[in-house]
């Protein structure tokens, strides 16, 4: 009886990890991208630095929620992972693409290929047209690198 329940509260812990997955959650819908990962950058036990801007119009909110949360994984995974003293957030929006970048100072050694993480956020990126591309020499630091198409 009791292998059964710990069974059904994985379950109810899986699948309420899939539903949060996909909330919005409120800063993104009311104030937009920035302010969004600004918020994330703020509670990050790890100093995060935001530098650009995608300018002032806001994004299809497909677009904004697929960079949040590539943006809120990648700044997880560098928590978790890379034993880094600071984390940097960049965005650039031209006419075409709006291209982004969440690296660290940690110990590297991030692999597209050996986990489901980094996978789903290439995943979650070709979803809606874009790219993903990691950069993560042992002892350099990870630099998780996308771009996704705004026109």
């Amino acid at each position: 009886m009791l292998e059964s329940n710990i069974a059904a509260l994985k379950q109810a812990v899986a699948e309420l990890r899939e539903l949060a997955r996909g909330i919005y959650p409120s800063i993104l819908t009311e104030a937009g991208l920035v302010p969004a990962v600004r918020s994330l950058a703020e509670r990050s036990p790890i100093p995060v630095e935001i530098r650009g801007d995608i300018g002032g119009a806001r994004l299809a909110p497909q677009l904004e929620a697929t960079l949040y949360f590539v943006a809120a994984e990648a700044i997880t995974n560098a928590v978790k992972h890379s034993r880094a003293d600071s984390i940097r957030v960049c965005m650039e929006r031209n006419a075409r693409t709006i291209s982004f970048e969440v690296s660290d100072d940690g110990q590297g050694g991030a692999d597209l290929l050996a986990g489901t993480g980094l996978r789903g956020l290439s995943d979650r990126l070709a979803a809606v047209g874009g790219r993903l591309e990691v950069g993560s020499g042992n002892g350099h630091g990870t630099r998780i690198h996308g771009e996704i198409p705004c026109e």
